[in-house]
């Protein structure tokens, strides 16, 4: 069996992911719609031979926009223009099951597939945020469960489009024969949530599928993960719980007859980095005291369900006045996260604020890079991780530190690659390219 190696995925969000990274003197508020911007963090990420860059994307304009930059460009349109710009890291976008088509979507990434020579991933959403539900003919968001029952027929209805034509379809012969029709099927899928002919009117993407990814860790998340998703972005506090992650998530591929090493774990971390852990607590502090307590009171009031003002910043948490997971229908995992964390280390609300401002739940280090390069190490031979989503707090100077600070040091330890060994993002993360559905049953008959 060839050596492990890790994987590693450059969460790309604006000026940075934590939440006052626009407020800092070198930062530009104005860059969520600069391509140039992007172009610049892509090309550091490819320079530092990362699997992939990934966007987030949720079809609403968040209602804090008074307070931090809020707008984002449509992702895999985004994508198109960095495919342009790099020639060998992977592009993954965020399309949500509930406010889409199959088709449309499907024929999306088998676009963004071709233009960008099979480097595309779809990370899966089914979206949990009502505002986007009031945008496409809903009053309110879909239940739980019923959104995550269309994401599973969906991502079936792709897969069947995606392979609807046959990898030696087109003929090209000038004679007069362009394509070999009986190598182009009609899907014919009809099911409880969408009725879809078929064919996609674009060839059998260059990685047969885009890689798919998915994000969301409650109990109907993993189910949907186990079944389709090929990497999984995760937030996870503790080895312990990434360890269970780990263990849970694999466990679910080998249900669906899946081979463990088929699913690519990599919870998300925030590196707060300096040249000495001084200067780390330095830059960390200066990203706190930069925090709006109104904006972010609000955020943590919606995810936990519970109503807290300025008067709450420096009490803790009553256990009893937090609602349970099984009453959240939107982010039902991350909201278990935030309640276990703040009754866990006993946090008060502004204790609770700073802990979250970097990476709303995912797990901040703040240290050297050799600092960061050994907790990465340790939860990648512990059973935790296949890898990270690297999410910098302050871009593009924090993802400039992680290349050219940590990477050279998970190199020389055999972590990670020096080069890139291939072209799609599929090699990249060693999965093999799917077999197509309709050629196999053609063969077979």
């Amino acid at each position: 069996m060839a050596e492990r190696t890790l994987h590693l995925n450059a969460f790309l969000m604006n000026v940075g992911h934590h939440e006052a990274a626009w407020r800092l003197p070198g930062s530009d508020p104005a860059a969520a719609t600069s391509i140039a911007h992007y172009v610049n963090l892509a090309r550091i990420a490819e320079r530092g031979t990362f699997d992939s860059v990934f966007l987030a994307d949720t079809p609403a304009l968040r209602a804090d926009v008074g307070q931090r930059p809020a707008v984002a460009l449509e992702p895999t349109v985004l994508l198109t223009a960095l495919a342009a710009a790099t020639d060998r890291i992977g592009l993954i976008a965020t399309a949500s099951t509930t406010y889409d088509e199959p088709y449309n979507l499907a024929r999306r990434f088998a676009s963004l597939d071709h233009v960008s020579g099979g480097r595309a991933g779809w990370n899966i959403v089914t979206n949990a945020v009502v505002e986007a539900a009031r945008n496409f003919n809903l009053d309110e968001l879909p239940s739980h469960r019923a959104r995550y029952r269309r994401a599973a027929e969906f991502v079936s209805v792709a897969q069947k489009l995606w392979d609807s034509w046959e990898d030696d379809a087109e003929v090209h012969d000038k004679s007069g024969v362009w394509a070999d029709e009986r190598k182009v099927h009609a899907i014919d899928h009809r099911g409880e949530h969408f009725s879809v002919r078929g064919p996609l009117n674009v060839p059998r993407p260059p990685q047969g599928h885009p890689l798919l990814v998915q994000a969301g860790s409650s109990e109907d998340g993993k189910a949907l993960a186990g079944q389709f998703a090929e990497a999984v972005f995760t937030a996870q506090q503790t080895l312990d719980e990434g360890k269970a992650f780990y263990a849970d998530l694999k466990e679910r591929a080998q249900q669906h007859g899946r081979a463990p090493e088929s699913i690519k774990i990599l919870p998300g971390i925030v590196p707060v980095i300096g040249a000495t852990e001084a200067e780390a607590r330095k830059l960390e502090a200066e990203l706190s005291d930069h925090i709006v307590h109104s904006y972010a009171l609000h955020r943590l009031s919606t995810l936990l369900g519970v109503e807290l003002t300025e008067a709450d910043l420096d009490r803790r948490l009553d256990p009893a006045e937090l609602p349970g997971e099984d009453r959240i229908e939107a982010a039902k995992s991350r909201y278990t996260l935030v309640a276990d964390l703040a009754l866990r280390e006993n946090l008060t609300v502004r204790e609770i604020i700073h802990r979250l401002g970097g990476g709303r739940g995912h797990r901040t280090f703040t240290g050297t890079p050799e600092q960061i390069a050994d907790t990465i190490e340790h939860w990648f031979t512990s059973g935790a991780a296949d890898g990270f989503n690297v999410m910098p707090p302050v871009l593009p100077s924090g993802l400039e530190s992680f290349v050219d600070h940590v990477v050279p040091i998970l190199r020389s330890r055999n972590l990670f690659r020096t080069t890139y060994a291939g072209r799609t993002l599929r090699e990249h993360y060693g999965l093999p390219r799917p077999a197509n559905q309709f050629a196999d049953l053609a063969h077979a008959s």
